[in-house]
């Protein structure tokens, strides 16, 4: 039979009523971990900290959040699930939900999306059922159980017809951050979201569908599947900016994952305080991977071979290691190319076991112990000194952009002297605190530090509109994960960076993980039809090899694009938001850079107030006024998008100013306004 919408009393009554008790299941739950006693439990009081610590965790994450459904499905099986899913009898029910709940026997009540038992909920279907018989979709209103919805996977000639819940979840009008998408996600999707841990996936993704999502989605199932390896290790989220990251902040906590860290890449290499700026030009050829070969090189430029033996004195003895066999030492942990700061560690050491030899020819029985001793030798260390002196990463990199002969040096055959002179401070800095670092800059200090002393892998990164990276950048990415795993998510026409990638293959081989994956999605949840089809007008001059995304979306969308007269501009975009506002939902009106203030100054006076991105809507606030530099990955119920022109001509050249207009255009769910006084791009006026 095909999916239909039930409104049956008895049945909606019986699972309003499993969602009532589900409810004061997770409520005892809570419950039994606020009563924990650990007084006696605990060796000391480092493990007391640290266990008091994961119960409030615990705590926290069994909140029942009265506007969040506990559970949005049901699986009715046909066989009680395999071995590995030992849950429940032959044709038992499955509550498909957020979290795991069980009751005070400890039957379980809802399943964690997460679990294998519930990955039919999202990839079963007529063709291909996979044991279920019935799988049952929830709609709710606010928090109230308010419909349902069956779909008969038995019935092989049944229609195919798309959920209307499901639509009408995809299509609702939304205020605050961003929501999870536990209850919609997609067969695609889905499979992203549960690969492996041991490869890396990277998602191009046309906007609107979903990868933010998949990504952090797939970070609360890895953490599901492999929590012991990932709390050892460590996982962290990158977005592009602050605003974004604000954004998504609650999803995670959503889904009940409350220690994954966000960050910026500006965080991750925050190692000095950046307050300059570069032109494009410089800040493409600092972010080329060629700088990486010119910070080799300057790491190492420091290293001297010897010219004097060293001579250790012991007691009455004295030991001598001869220049000749020191230089072997150096050449060796040269060639064997291992950390600046690993090197310099162990010479000593290489120099120290050379004495020990002759110790032990001498017929004496050194131990380790004397090998340390000598090891700390001042003469050793003197020599060491000289041979392989210590390197400050910032330091250095202050040198090559202040010092022309010194940059010369190291670039040479790899740096054109034009691009020499273009990426050298007008003015040398005098020292680190004073130099008008960048942020391309502060990467650079980065893969430095790197180069001295090897940075943390953690077990799993989200790298997320990662189009915008440069080669550098995403060296400093792949540096947090060379152990470990990534998803990188992203989309080609997104790429309004001069340094903007150009194929998944060169970002992922720059990142260190060449054998990644790479999907593509292109059915689009979010973006209108009628709205993605206008934005991909763009497509063949901004990312000719992509595929066209299509909509899934039932509805077609408000969309509307209209001129006005010279001079009328402005009012006409208030005008636009004040209809904009009639409706339910967020509204964005996104305008280039240079407008923003002007448009800020009209909604006030116009008695509009509004947020900036990053700021939470509410029910009270929904209008956002929106520079297009920080539109990317944001997303509002209604985009009102003031003069294309402008955005365009706001970037350095017509492609990556096209880009951001492409990335303006798809920020809506539900409706587009496009207002324009000055010609449309070529393209949008076909």
């Amino acid at each position: 039979m095909p999916a239909h919408v039930t409104n049956v009393t008895d049945p909606l009554d019986r699972e309003r009523a499993h969602l009532a008790s589900s409810r004061a299941a997770l409520r005892a739950m809570r419950a039994d971990a606020e009563s924990l006693d650990i007084k006696d439990v605990t060796a000391n009081w480092v493990n007391a900290v640290i266990l008091q610590r994961q119960i409030e965790e615990r705590i926290t994450a069994l909140a029942d959040l009265a506007h969040t459904p506990l559970f949005f499905g049901r699986l009715d099986y046909l066989h009680a699930p395999g071995a590995e899913q030992a849950e429940g009898a032959e044709g038992e029910q499955f509550y498909i939900g957020r979290r795991h709940v069980h009751d005070a026997v400890g039957d379980p009540m809802v399943i964690d999306w997460r679990a294998p038992v519930s990955q039919p909920f999202y990839r079963a279907s007529k063709k291909e059922p996979m044991d279920v018989r019935l799988r049952r979709r929830f709609g709710y209103t606010g928090g109230e159980l308010t419909a349902y919805e069956d779909e008969d996977l038995t019935d092989a000639a049944g229609d195919d017809r798309a959920s209307r819940l499901l639509q009408s979840e995809i299509e609702r009008p939304r205020v605050g951050p961003m929501r999870d998408i536990v209850a919609t996600i997609q067969p695609e999707q889905d499979e992203i979201v549960r690969a492996g841990i041991g490869g890396t996936v990277c998602v191009q993704g046309a906007p609107g569908t979903g990868k933010t999502a998949v990504g952090l989605h797939r970070v609360a199932y890895l953490l599901y599947a492999h929590r012991e390896r990932l709390a050892r290790t460590g996982t962290l989220v990158i977005g592009p900016n602050r605003s974004f990251l604000h954004y998504i902040e609650q999803v995670l906590p959503a889904l009940g994952e409350l220690n994954v860290a966000q960050a910026t890449v500006d965080d991750l290499v925050a190692h000095v305080e950046v307050r300059g700026t570069d032109s494009a030009a410089a800040a493409r050829i600092k972010g080329d991977a060629r700088m990486a070969e010119v910070l080799r090189r300057a790491v190492r430029a420091g290293v001297t071979m010897p010219a004097e033996p060293v001579i250790v004195v012991r007691g009455s003895r004295r030991w001598r290691v001869p220049a000749y066999e020191i230089e072997e030492m150096v050449r060796e942990l040269l060639a064997r190319d291992i950390r600046y700061g690993a090197a310099r560690e162990a010479l000593p050491q290489r120099i120290a076991h050379a004495v020990l030899v002759r110790m032990e020819e001498a017929g004496e029985a050194p131990d380790d112990r004397v090998q340390d001793a000598v090891a700390r030798n001042a003469a050793v260390k003197a020599a060491v000194k000289a041979i392989w002196p210590a390197v400050d990463p910032a330091k250095l990199v202050l040198r090559l952009l202040s010092d022309a002969e010194f940059l010369a040096e190291h670039a040479g055959g790899l740096l054109e002297e034009d691009e020499q002179r273009e990426i050298l401070w007008a003015c040398p800095a005098r020292g680190v605190k004073s130099a008008p670092w960048s942020a391309a800059d502060a990467v650079l200090v980065d893969e430095a530090m790197d180069l001295v002393v090897r940075t943390p892998s953690l077990g799993h990164v989200v790298l997320d509109e990662a189009q915008d990276l440069s080669p550098m950048q995403y060296r400093a990415v792949g540096r947090r994960c060379t152990t470990g795993s990534a998803t990188i998510l992203g989309d080609l026409a997104q790429g309004t960076t001069p340094w903007a990638t150009a194929s998944w293959e060169q970002a992922l081989a720059h990142l260190g993980k060449p054998e990644a994956a790479v999907e593509e999605l292109t059915q689009g949840f979010r973006v209108p039809r009628e709205v993605i089809a206008y934005a991909s007008r763009l497509l063949p001059a901004i990312a000719p090899g992509l595929a066209e995304a299509t909509s899934v979306r039932e509805a077609a969308g408000d969309f509307a694009v209209r001129e006005v007269a010279p001079g009328e501009l402005d009012g006409a975009v208030v005008a636009a938001c004040r209809e904009a506002l009639g409706r339910e939902g967020s509204i964005g009106l996104i305008a280039a850079d240079d407008r923003i203030e002007v448009l800020g100054g009209l909604l006030v006076a116009a008695g509009l107030p509004y947020l900036a991105p990053g700021e939470e809507t509410s029910a009270e606030a929904r209008l956002t006024l929106v520079p297009a530099s920080l539109a990317k990955g944001l997303e509002y119920d209604y985009v009102v998008l003031d003069e294309p022109a402008a955005v365009v001509a706001g970037e350095p050249d017509e492609r990556t100013g096209l880009r951001r207009l492409y990335v303006a255009l798809t920020r809506a769910v539900s409706g587009l306004t496009v207002l324009h006084a000055e010609p449309l791009p070529e393209r949008l006026a076909a």
